[in-house]
């Protein structure tokens, strides 16, 4: 854990080669010290389809899932570590975010395939 999302606007792409992008994020919730890296998940989705109000501004928006029962001051500096690192990266991206997730931990469930 934690499953690290990073949503993008298409234009976004010729700016930065996304593998940049998700390795910032993974870099982030690496030096957060809360998960081993073997935990971590980072995925990214582009988005051709979009709407901000009346535009179609540029974003990235990174969305941390993660198991409940970490504090607040925890999920602080994980968002403002991982946003400190990904924010030089975008200098013309018009909204830059990271919002953390709890999980319900009683009801989260999943199977690992042992790999060979």
């Amino acid at each position: 854990m934690p499953h690290c999302i990073i949503d993008y606007s298409q234009d976004v792409s010729a700016e930065i080669e996304i593998d940049r992008l998700i390795e910032a994020v993974h870099l982030g919730a690496m030096d957060s010290g809360l998960f081993p890296e073997y935990d971590i998940k980072t995925r990214a989705v582009e988005f051709a389809q979009h709407r901000t109000g009346q535009t179609r501004d540029s974003f990235v928006h990174v969305a941390v899932h993660l198991l409940s029962g970490r504090s607040d001051q925890q999920k602080i500096a994980l968002s403002e570590g991982m946003l400190a690192r990904i924010e030089p990266l975008l200098p013309t991206v018009v909204s830059v975010g990271v919002e953390i997730c709890d999980m319900h931990r009683a009801s989260y469930r999943k199977r690992v395939l042992a790999t060979v």
